[in-house]
């Protein structure tokens, strides 16, 4: 079985309106995992801007991945 770390963020309230609010994009990862018999990690949630990837959950994540290796096959995020 792969196991995938999530991540899932929102920069605006107008994205988070719009049908890409966390919980929705969180539900949909999840869904798509549970389907393809993913194991899920651990999920990281954002709500930055995308203008830098100077993000603390993105540098939490890199950190994860590093101290980590090998042990996560996939990084999953929607839009």
């Amino acid at each position: 079985m792969k196991i995938a770390d999530l991540y899932v963020r929102v920069s605006t309230d107008e994205q988070a309106e719009k049908g890409y609010s966390l919980r929705s994009q969180q539900e949909v990862l999840e869904k798509y995992c549970e389907l393809n018999y993913i194991k899920i990690r651990k999920v990281f949630v954002e709500d930055y801007s995308a203008k830098t990837f100077n993000r603390p959950e993105w540098k939490k994540l890199m950190i994860q991945i590093r101290k980590t290796k090998g042990k996560t096959d996939l990084l999953l995020f929607t839009k």
